[in-house]
This record gives C-alpha cells, sequence and structure tokens, in this order.
C-alpha cells in the first residue's frame, strides 16, 4: 500500500511538472518588443535595458519551483544546475549580480504589475489582466 501511494505521489508530482506552462511576463505600460533571445540576455545579465532604452529588472523564481526549471531549460537553455554555476562565477568575478527571486507566481505578479521594468515569468493558469503576456 505505501509502495503504491509513493508512486502514485511521484507520477502526481512529475505529472503537474510537465503541465507547467510558462508565461513571460511584463508591465502593460512596458512597449518594448520581445523576443526569446533577449529575455535570455536580459535573464543572463547581458543586458540591462529593454529595446525602447528603460531599465530591465529580471525577476526569478526560486530554484525549486517546477516553472524556474522549466524556464531555464526552454528559455536560458540550460539546467537550473547550470545556470546557478554561472551566476556563482560572475558573483565571484564580481560581475554581475542574480535576478531578484521570488517564490510564487502571485508575487511575480505584484512586482510586474507595480513596476514598468519589472520582468518575470509565470504559469500560464495564473494570468491576470495585471500583466502583459510575451509571446515568445
Amino acid at each position: 500500500m505505501l509502495k503504491k501511494l509513493i508512486a502514485t505521489c511521484i507520477v502526481l508530482a512529475f505529472s503537474s511538472f510537465a503541465s507547467a506552462e510558462l508565461t513571460v511576463v511584463v508591465n502593460p505600460a512596458n512597449t518594448s518588443a520581445l523576443d526569446a533571445k533577449s529575455v535570455q540576455r536580459i535573464f543572463l545579465g547581458k543586458e540591462k535595458k529593454f529595446a525602447d532604452g528603460t531599465e530591465s529588472l529580471p525577476v526569478n523564481q526560486g530554484a525549486d519551483n517546477a516553472i524556474r526549471q522549466t524556464f531555464d531549460q526552454e528559455i536560458l537553455g540550460r539546467s537550473s544546475s547550470q545556470v546557478s554555476a554561472y551566476w556563482s562565477k560572475l558573483v565571484f568575478t564580481g560581475k554581475g549580480i542574480p535576478p531578484k527571486e521570488v517564490m510564487t507566481d502571485a508575487e511575480v505578479i505584484d512586482l510586474v504589475s507595480k513596476n514598468p521594468s519589472v520582468i518575470g515569468y509565470i504559469d500560464s493558469s495564473s494570468v491576470t489582466d495585471a500583466v502583459k503576456v510575451i509571446n515568445l
């Protein structure tokens, strides 16, 4: 019985991970054109501004969050451990500071809705009218 329960929990955990659909969001006032490459450069600290010249402030979700792992893999093209190693190197050499981290989609939405410079990502099921979806 315990083995079946554990197996069921594992299957549910992986199925919820697989069903998470990533959505990049910005403030509705942000009019910059963004594509996957520009989002990648912003989140890797290679770009500090949006295409229109305004400051960009990326917000990550926690490293153990499924949507973060999806973002790292699909947008950054790296595993979460590779992203962590990338930022560790930049911090150690004084060449960069990783994006601020929050723990939930709601926190991302709150930050994005209050500041036109913030860019983040959430599960598509969490989208509200307080944010603008970026189609990549």
